[in-house]
C-alpha cells in the first residue's frame, strides 16, 4: 500500500499564505508583536480567521514561517557573496556579505520583541534557539572556506559564529538608532573584520 501523498499547496492557497505574511509583519512593526491579533492580520490581508487558521495554528507559528523565509533569502544572498570573497579584496567581500544580511528597522523591532515573547514560553525559546543554530551552522562552512581562500585558518568555528552573531546584534542596534551615519556602518564593517581576523590564523605551509 502506497504512502499518503502530501498535500498539494495550490497557486490560490500560497497566495493566501503570502498575503497573511505580509500582512502580519506590518501588524507586527505598528503594533508590536504582544499586542497583535489574529483579527488584526485577517484584516490587514482582506481575509477571514477561517483563511487564518487553514493556514497557521497560531502567531506563533506565522512568525516562525515568516523567519524561516527570510532566513532563507539571507543565507542564499550571503552564500553568494561569500563564494566572490577573494584574497585579492576580502575588505570588498565582506561589505557584499554585510549587503545581503540587511538591518531592517521594522524587522529589527518584531524579531526583538518576538524574542521577549519566546524568553517567557520555554518551548518556544527552545525551537527559536535551534533554528539560530541551524542557521549558523548552515553559513559558517561558507564564511570559513571564504577565510581560507584569504589565507587563513579558523581554529574554534563555533567560538567565531557565537562572535559574529554578538557583533551583528551589536552594531544593528547602533544602525539603527543613528541611520543616517556612514562612520557607524563603517565602523561595523571593520569590526567584522576585526572579529574574522581575531578568530583565524594566517595558513603557513607544512615543510617538506
Amino acid at each position: 500500500m502506497s504512502a499518503t501523498a502530501p498535500k498539494r499547496v495550490t497557486a490560490r492557497r500560497a497566495q493566501t499564505r503570502r498575503r497573511l505574511l505580509d500582512a502580519a509583519l506590518e501588524v507586527f512593526a505598528d503594533e508590536g508583536f504582544g499586542r497583535s491579533t489574529v483579527e488584526q492580520v485577517c484584516e490587514r490581508a482582506g481575509y477571514t480567521r477561517g483563511a487564518f487558521y487553514s493556514n497557521f495554528t497560531s502567531l506563533d507559528e506565522l512568525f516562525l514561517a515568516m523567519w524561516e523565509e527570510r532566513s532563507g533569502r539571507m543565507l542564499a544572498d550571503a552564500r553568494e557573496a561569500l563564494d566572490k570573497v577573494s584574497s585579492q579584496a576580502p575588505e570588498e567581500a565582506m561589505r557584499a556579505v554585510l549587503a545581503a544580511i540587511p538591518v531592517d528597522d521594522a524587522w529589527y523591532r518584531v524579531t526583538a520583541e518576538f524574542t521577549a515573547h519566546a524568553l517567557r514560553n520555554p518551548s518556544l525559546r527552545r525551537v527559536m534557539a535551534a533554528r539560530e543554530q541551524s542557521i549558523l551552522g548552515t553559513l559558517l562552512p561558507f564564511v570559513v572556506e571564504a577565510l581560507a581562500r584569504t589565507g587563513r585558518r579558523v581554529g574554534d568555528e563555533a567560538a567565531l559564529g557565537h562572535a559574529l552573531v554578538a557583533v551583528h546584534d551589536g552594531t544593528a542596534v547602533q544602525v539603527l538608532l543613528e541611520p543616517g551615519s556612514e562612520v557607524v556602518r563603517r565602523r561595523r564593517e571593520e569590526l567584522f573584520m576585526n572579529v574574522l581576523h581575531a578568530y583565524s590564523t594566517p595558513i603557513t605551509e607544512e615543510p617538506q
